[in-house]
């Protein structure tokens, strides 16, 4: 849920429309489908380029396209991303309750935020995402210990030939159909891993075991030995509205 608070004309331009995430348990400083979603709602009808919002995080825009016959599609460039630790496989697969012949041993395990920090786990086969069973407790009580919030989990075999990665992020108990906070993070872990080019905008697909299938279009940049311009994209659509009276 995001909350927006108006102000000056002058203070939105410089710095964006200000704008508060929570979840049911807790406020993020950022989380990218509620972040496009948002802009999505400020733009209305009126066709504009971009929406630039002021989050906890800082100052993310969010460009928009408009194509013939298709929804908007709206891009976000989130804050340059942090890498964080390098995991030892053995111990994510005892956190998770893995065995170690589950995870695909040539591309790290490793914690990246642009706002929120999660833990990239690259997993051996589709089969194998589709078919995890995350032990939580366990989980949780290895994140507390260490530098991710949330694991999100990948692999690069997928069900669509034109995505670049399957993923899933499985948190609060229950799972998220489409995560862009964690897609930026993995946008810039592949252009750091090699396993995307910089600026080659990949397709990572999510949400197909929960039969909510997503498409989550995401690029990153790179100077200086450095991954910068991290971006996530997709279209957007209305599908409900209505008013609260508090």
């Amino acid at each position: 849920t995001t909350f927006i608070f108006p102000r000056d004309a002058a203070t939105e331009k410089e710095r964006g429309v200000r704008v508060r995430i929570f979840t049911v348990q807790e406020e993020l400083p950022f989380a990218g489908h509620p972040t496009l979603g948002t802009a999505f709602a400020l733009r209305g009808s009126s066709g504009a380029s971009e929406i630039a919002l002021e989050l906890n995080v800082g100052r993310v825009p969010v460009c928009f396209e408009d194509g013939a016959g298709k929804p908007p599609f709206g891009e976000m460039t989130q804050v340059d991303p942090t890498f964080g630790a390098i995991h030892e496989l053995s111990a994510v697969a005892r956190a998770c309750g893995l065995p170690v012949e589950a995870f695909d041993s040539s591309l790290p395990i490793q914690t990246v935020s642009t706002g929120v920090a999660f833990t990239v786990v690259p997993l051996r086969s589709l089969e194998v995402a589709r078919t995890l069973h995350l032990d939580q407790k366990s989980a949780a009580e290895y994140l507390d210990r260490a530098d991710g919030k949330f694991f999100y989990f990948v692999t690069r075999e997928t069900v669509d030939s034109t995505a670049r990665l399957h993923a899933r992020m499985i948190f609060y108990n229950g799972e998220d159909p489409a995560t862009g906070s964690a897609a930026g993070c993995t946008a810039a872990w592949m252009v750091a891993h090699g396993v995307a080019q910089p600026d080659e905008r990949v397709l990572i697909e999510q949400g197909v075991e929960m039969q909510r299938p997503s498409r989550i279009f995401v690029r990153a940049g790179k100077k200086d030995n450095r991954v910068i311009n991290v971006r996530v994209g997709g279209h957007a659509v209305e599908i409900m509205r209505g008013e609260f009276f508090l």
